[in-house]
């Protein structure tokens, strides 16, 4: 037993009301070889006895010391859990991002703000330290930009990844606001080039925007690949709002609101696309950039074109660590994209910024009210079908509650692998349809919109079933002229056949001429 540590009670003989609980610990005395070889004794040992409440002391006294060191130092600790990619912040290390001490993070955070000359290196210490075959130490000095305010800081990170059987399981790090270094004009000069030349060669388009007179400050040239217009043709926020769908621009509009405010927005809108009439689907991320008075005058953004994307994202909403990783286990290997929550609320708040995907909502833990999320999503329209798991206990309407409320299927647990991917395919292929729909109605909308009166008059006549001849009779017109703006309405919808351009007009809505 020596070596470790005895917890043990003491009465004393003359109080019969005193009780001390005390550890005793101790360790074996190293003594002469001749005295070792003495048989049938027992080597001394060395004790020490603390009073318990004294250890107890000694340990909340250096926990106390610890914090205040910390403070003092401005060191901020910090825990991820490798495997799910959740991310625990204090509110002054979310301040170097640039967030609010309330904003959500993640991993995805993390990365997005790392400066991109530093981005590399980062990302080699991050695979390093998770790396079972290293000392999983994570030790790196680089530049984030703030989202929230666009503000360049330094910051050193340390912190060290804990392995089980190979796997890394959890990491505690702390992080350091450092000074910048000074350059002078030179290097400054040098610094911005690179970042320029970095903005022209993304795909992304790269944006900003002066509130005080609405022009469009800075456009890379992504626009002309995306957008299909010169960086002129949008040089102010009127005339980009003026691409935007008619049912989208509210929803920018207010985004732009909220950075003005200084909060970071991240919308998925569409385009109609002025250079071939066809629609895009785009996801912008909205920022404010404070001056050095600390106003905002100033908004920026990230706009990603994301047409045709599957949609495969994989949202798991689960409060439990350990089941949060069998899900990863089996959806990552899938080839899905995998993001996790631990909180219900969590995932409600920032849905409607999250690209389309597939939901997997574990309600066991919270309980059948945690249906709200379900019902929220519905009522905001949101492209997230939602996969309930839950165990029902015998309860046959459990499964039938979770689907009225507008899951798009119920699977019992303990589920099988085989069962729950081939329910979000599923549901992912749904998704797919309805996306391909939403397409095709947009550029049907699109184009019959580009049609000149007299042509919207002949595509109805067509829609009633009528001849050149009747058409021609309806509208005062000879049956040759009737057959002139056919075939531009032909060109202008991009069909060759009469049902293809039916079709077309009956997803747009247009109704046929009545009593043609």
């Amino acid at each position: 037993m020596l070596g470790s540590a005895l917890r043990t009670a003491f009465f004393s003989p003359g109080r019969s009301d005193f009780t001390c609980w005390a550890r005793i610990s101790g360790s074996r005395r190293q003594i002469g070889g001749a005295q070792r070889e003495q048989r049938g004794r027992s080597a001394p040992a060395a004790c020490r006895m603390i009073e318990e409440g004294e250890a107890r002391q000694t340990e909340e006294s250096s926990e106390a010391r610890g914090r205040v060191a910390v403070d003092l130092a401005d060191l901020s600790p910090f825990t991820w859990d490798p495997a799910t990619g959740a991310v625990n912040w204090d509110a002054r290390l979310k301040a170097i991002w640039g967030l609010p001490p309330d904003a959500p993070v993640d991993l995805i955070a993390w990365r997005s703000a790392v400066h991109p000359n530093d981005r590399h290196r980062v990302e080699e210490a991050l695979a390093q330290c998770r790396d079972p075959a290293g000392d999983g130490v994570y030790s790196i000095e680089h530049r984030v930009i703030g989202l929230g305010d666009g503000v360049e800081r330094r910051i050193a990170m340390r912190g060290r990844t804990r392995f089980e059987d190979g796997r890394p399981t959890g990491f505690v790090g702390v992080g350091l606001e450092i000074a910048e270094p000074k350059a002078d004009d030179a290097t400054g000069r040098a610094n911005d080039q690179a970042l320029r030349r970095f903005a022209e060669q993304s795909a992304h388009v790269l944006w900003l925007a002066d509130l005080g007179n609405g022009r469009r400050t800075y456009l890379n040239l992504a626009l002309r690949e995306v957008w299909g217009l010169p960086q002129e043709a949008l040089a102010s926020i009127e005339s980009w709002l003026g691409t935007i769908h008619p049912d989208d621009r509210d929803s920018v509009s207010r985004s732009i609101e909220r950075a003005a405010e200084g909060h970071v927005a991240v919308l998925e809108y569409r385009i109609l696309r002025p250079s071939d009439r066809t629609v895009r689907r785009i996801r912008d991320t909205f920022f404010p950039i404070r001056g050095e008075a600390g106003g905002i005058r100033h908004v920026g953004g990230i706009a990603e074109d994301v047409t045709g994307r599957s949609g495969a994202c994989i949202y798991v909403v689960d409060e439990g660590a350990a089941s949060r990783r069998a899900w990863l286990r089996v959806l990552q290997p899938a080839g899905y994209d995998v993001q996790v929550f631990a909180s219900a609320a969590v995932f409600v708040e920032i849905a409607g910024s999250l690209r389309s995907g597939c939901v997997i909502l574990d309600i066991e833990a919270a309980g059948a009210e945690s249906l709200t999320v379900v019902k929220a999503i519905k009522a905001a329209g949101l492209t997230l079908p939602v996969l309930v798991i839950g165990r029902s206990h015998g309860d046959i309407g459990y499964g039938v509650r979770a689907m009225k409320a507008g899951a798009v299927d119920y699977l019992e647990k303990p589920w099988q692998p085989t069962a729950l991917l081939t329910a979000v395919s599923s549901a992912l292929a749904e998704l797919r349809e309805d996306a391909d729909r939403s397409q095709a109605k947009d550029d049907a909308k699109l184009r019959i919109g580009g049609l000149s009166i007299r042509e919207r008059e002949v595509l109805e006549g067509l829609l009633a079933g009528g001849t050149n001849k009747s058409i021609g009779r309806a509208l005062g017109l000879s049956p040759r002229t009737v057959e002139i703006h056919r075939a531009h309405v032909m060109e202008a919808l991009g069909v060759r056949t009469l049902s293809e351009a039916v079709l077309m007009a009956t997803r747009a809505g247009v109704q046929p001429t009545v009593g043609l």
